[in-house]
């Protein structure tokens, strides 16, 4: 039994005769009548009763009827659905972020969602590594991320520089200096993010140090910043680096957040699957004007790459 057949009962039901049917259908009649047979073979009864000059439905098809409506009602319903469904994930705008954007990203979205009221965006909390795995396999549709490293097959909009701060004791002597010497922290351990969660950010971290004439001494693992900075930080037993966007929103007296010499600047990048739907389009398009309204303030305009 086949739908098509349904919808051919039901409509020489609606039409009162083969041909009318037929042309509600847009085929010819000898079509209907053999689905209709063929039908009616399968099913074992006659639906309609074919001695009279006007159609009717036998007995059997009267009692089949209702079954048929109930069936093409429910496919209706589920092709709406469907339609529906469609309709709102082309709608859905799946954007991975990065600890400290703050304004940055609330600006960008709210660019965004001014000039596209029709989208919905899913917002996705996850390291580089992951983000950028992600945007391969197709989770997300763009993904804000500092240093991305490995871009190959993606497109970059490179945004800003986020300035790095570094958080040590408020104990430690360095801390009474407006700005921090890098080396003046070669005999503290230091408990920095794992690279192999945010690769491109770890090298440039290092690069900074080594450039200062010295290498870090491994700390504390890093779990989460909260817990460092209340416990192996606020104690004295390492320093750690972090957003100055993020330090300017913890309180604390037991921990100095200080700008360093030389100073660390993290690229962030706006990183998209391509080609472009019109959704990433519209997201990159908002954040290249925000990074451009901002360019007088950061190191460089944002450019792109891929």
């Amino acid at each position: 039994m086949e739908l098509r057949q349904l919808e051919y009962l039901v409509a020489i039901v609606d039409e009162g005769g083969f041909a009318r049917a037929a042309d509600r259908l847009h085929i010819v009649q000898s079509a209907v009548s053999q689905q209709i047979r063929r039908l009616e073979r399968e099913l074992g009864f006659t639906v309609f009763d074919r001695s009279h000059r006007q159609v009717r439905l036998t007995p059997a098809g009267e009692a089949f009827l209702p079954y048929a409506q109930a069936v093409i009602a429910a496919t209706t319903a589920a092709r709406d659905v469907a339609t529906t469904l469609l309709a709102e994930g082309h709608n859905v705008l799946r954007i991975g972020t990065s600890e400290g954007l703050g304004e940055h990203l609330e600006a960008i979205l709210a660019l965004v969602t001014d000039r596209r009221p029709d989208i919905r965006i899913d917002l996705v909390a996850a390291h580089s590594a992951a983000k950028l795995a992600a945007l391969r396999a197709g989770d997300l549709d763009a993904a804000f991320i500092r240093a991305p490293g490995d871009t190959a097959g993606l497109s970059v909009l490179e945004l800003w520089d986020a300035e790095l701060v570094v958080a040590l004791p408020a104990t430690h002597p360095a801390a009474a200096h407006p700005v921090v010497e890098l080396a003046d922290l070669a005999d503290l351990p230091a408990a920095l993010a794992p690279a192999d969660t945010a690769a491109g950010v770890a090298e440039l971290i290092r690069k900074a140090c080594a450039d200062a004439g010295f290498g870090t001494k491994p700390g504390p693992p890093f779990t989460n910043l909260q817990d460092l900075l209340a416990g192996p930080i606020a104690t004295g037993r390492c320093w750690t680096l972090l957003y100055a966007d993020v330090a300017t929103r913890i309180p604390t007296r037991r921990i100095a957040f200080r700008p360093t010499d030389p100073a660390i600047t993290i690229p962030t990048a706006l990183v998209a699957r391509v080609p472009a739907t019109p959704l990433v389009a519209a997201l990159r398009s908002a954040a290249r004007a925000y990074a451009a309204s901002v360019a007088g303030s950061h190191d460089r305009p944002p450019r792109s790459i891929g």
